[in-house]
């Protein structure tokens, strides 16, 4: 009932101002702007049909009567391009509801957005930094690391493209080179941002978020399967709800064991923030319709169920460190040790400092201060360094112990899990920190360069990458003559444009590969008239230099042999004569004469001549297409 109230105020606040004949005050535009922001929440509330009226009264209102929308300012433009993708999203938003599955929630947790994936169960080490040498570019909200666990062959990742958006990639290592980074399938790419990419372990589906396919809002979680019938990845499918919402959502993963799903949102939680959600795995979720705003916003809050039965803090979180007494026991030792360390290197560098300050200073009653100081130090440093060697000891008789049990212990490993910050213990759930990895260093393969040789003119001149002249009869427009190299600009947008330096030092510069004379011909005054008003044709015979009116006569000497290569099509019939059918599949390619012979017994039928093998070819094929199969070409000599 509340619903219907606001949105009967709405339509008449829109009443107190004319839509036809709009003036555009700032007033009106500001009042615009406040309703999209309300349309804007009630989406986010999962209010999608009050929010798609009110996107459409708005847009109603800036168009009026007019029925051209480009005569509209550039202002009432751009709102009416950001109404229309909200609009989109909230009609998605309505059909989404008739699929919504409600996962059951192990734990959440709220993490900061620079490094939130460190607390994924992940294998440790495997984020690595941006910038890197698969994505250059950082300072995204959500990406500052690329995943790239240690032995990797295949590498999915995501990076912005010549326009800014980010598209997913992939890299396969090859030897000791990685392949050159190439774009997923067209299905998996759209005009907004694709990031986090997750392959599963089999490979077959390859999970991400993207800001620009099918969704309600923001980045929405989707999957693909790989059809290895095509070689190609299959048409993206939302996630939906619970795990795609109005907010920004990304980085699904599930855990290798099979018991957890895991994916982050900026749902309610702080700005620059994301909760991770903890969810168990569901292999056939059961989809239903929900219809009521609230019950669907209930289930896309995932709050955990208070049910420590089925939580494993373990297998998601701790690898090989066996968490029990003994191990505890040696941990605290362990952490001892290492403050007595530290200890014992604090005093040890300030006695040194408070040295080289007495051998510095000229105050007596400074030097007194410091000489005491150091005599207090001295005394405190053999109680530590005693301490540490007393604790080191029951250090080491605990890992002979573990020894004496066949126990190996890595200590390094030992370590590195009391340096992990651990949040969330208390709800049976443990968010283990990871560590960065190293920074990436990988030799990709060089992209192959294909350069266009053909003529054209562009906003920036080029030079050829090969300045070699290919064989036959080939022939260029020569530009100019330089005593020195010339500059991109002086090219005038001109492409390809070939360098050639003389015996006495200086440059001849020509453009273009043309293999006709009335080619060549045709561009030539497209090179004067930008500038170049003294550029004349040349010609070259298997590379070498060659007299332009040889070139030409040698040109049609070629291609009256060419023309003299005539081809017929052969026929063989099953009767005296050919179909109507088959006659006018001839008509329709060309007029030849055809011929009727007898060959062998057979009636057979020659259409011909013609003047090259694709028309014959392309005769054959309508002959067969007609009905009859027994075909052939035949070369005249």
């Amino acid at each position: 009932m509340k619903t219907h109230i606001y949105v009967f105020c709405v339509l008449l606040l829109w009443m107190q101002f004319p839509v036809s004949g709009y003036s555009g005050s700032s007033a009106d535009d500001g009042r615009r702007e406040e309703l999209v922001a309300k349309a804007d929440s009630l989406r986010k509330e999962y209010r999608f049909q009050e929010a798609l009226q009110l996107y459409r009264s708005v847009a109603g209102s800036i168009l009026g009567h007019q029925e051209d929308s480009t005569a509209l300012s550039p202002e009432d433009s751009l709102l009416l391009e950001k109404i229309q993708s909200r609009r989109i999203m909230a009609e998605n938003g309505l059909s989404m509801k008739q699929y919504v599955s409600e996962p059951v929630v192990v734990a959440r947790h709220v993490f900061s957005a620079e490094d939130f994936y460190l607390f994924y169960p992940m294998p440790d080490r495997s984020w690595r930094p941006v910038p890197n040498p698969l994505d250059s570019i950082p300072g995204h909200r959500f990406v500052n690391a690329t995943y790239v666990p240690e032995g990797s062959t295949d590498i999915y990742f995501s990076a912005e493209d010549g326009t800014g958006v980010r598209n997913l990639y992939h890299t396969h290592l090859e030897d000791s080179l990685w392949t050159v980074p190439v774009l997923l399938d067209e299905g998996l790419t759209s005009s907004g941002d694709e990031i986090f990419p997750v392959v599963s372990p089999d490979g077959k589906t390859i999970y991400f978020s993207s800001a620009g396919l099918y969704g309600v809002g923001g980045y929405d979680l989707y999957k693909s399967e790989w059809d290895s019938s095509t070689g190609t990845w299959g048409i993206p499918e939302n996630l939906g709800f619970p795990y795609s919402s109005p907010y920004d959502d990304f980085l699904y993963f599930n855990t290798p064991d099979g018991k957890y799903t895991i994916f982050a949102s900026n749902r309610d939680c702080p700005q620059d923030s994301v909760t991770i959600y903890v969810l168990e795995y569901d292999i056939m979720p059961v989809r239903r319709y929900v219809e009521d705003p609230e019950q669907l916003g209930r289930i896309a809050s995932l709050v955990p169920v208070d049910d420590p039965s089925r939580m494993d803090t373990g297998s998601a979180t701790h690898g090989s460190i066996r968490e029990n007494e003994d191990m505890g026991r040696y941990m605290a030792k362990m952490n001892e040790v290492r403050s007595l360390r530290d200890s014992v290197a604090i005093y040890t560098q300030a006695l040194e400092e408070k040295r080289q300050l007495l051998s510095q200073s000229a105050d007596r009653q400074e030097q007194e201060r410091l000489y005491s100081e150091i005599i207090s130090g001295e005394t405190r440093l053999p109680v530590l360094q005693d301490s540490l060697a007393k604790v080191t000891g029951r250090l080491q008789q605990i890992e002979m112990e573990f020894l004496f049990n066949g126990v190996v212990i890595d200590p390094d490993k030992v370590l590195e899990q009391a340096d992990r910050e651990v949040v969330g213990a208390a709800t049976n759930y443990a968010f283990s920190k990871h560590s960065p990895g190293d920074s990436l260093v990988l030799r990709i393969k060089k992209p192959e360069v294909r350069f266009d040789y053909s003529f054209m003119v562009l906003p920036e001149g080029r030079f050829a990458l090969d300045n070699t002249i290919p064989d036959g009869i080939v022939y260029q427009i020569q530009m100019f003559l330089l005593s020195k190299p010339a500059t991109v600009s002086q090219l005038k947008g001109l492409s390809p444009v070939f360098t050639e330096e003389t015996a006495t030092g200086k440059y001849i510069y020509r453009v273009g590969l043309f293999r006709k004379y009335n080619d060549v011909l045709s561009n030539l005054n497209t090179v004067k008239k930008l500038g170049f008003k003294t550029a004349f044709i040349v010609a070259f015979k298997d590379g070498k230099q060659y007299p332009v009116q040889k070139a030409r006569a040698l040109e049609s000497s070629m291609d009256e042999k060419k023309e003299e290569n005539h081809y017929q099509v052969r026929i063989v019939s099953s009767g005296e004569s050919l179909p109507d059918l088959t006659i006018k599949a001839i008509r329709q390619m060309t007029d030849r004469d055809i011929a009727k012979i007898a060959e062998d017994g057979k009636t057979v039928f020659l259409v011909g001549p013609l003047g090259s093998e694709s028309e014959a070819e392309k005769l054959q094929a309508m002959i067969k297409i007609s009905g009859i199969d027994e075909t052939s070409i035949v070369k005249l000599d």
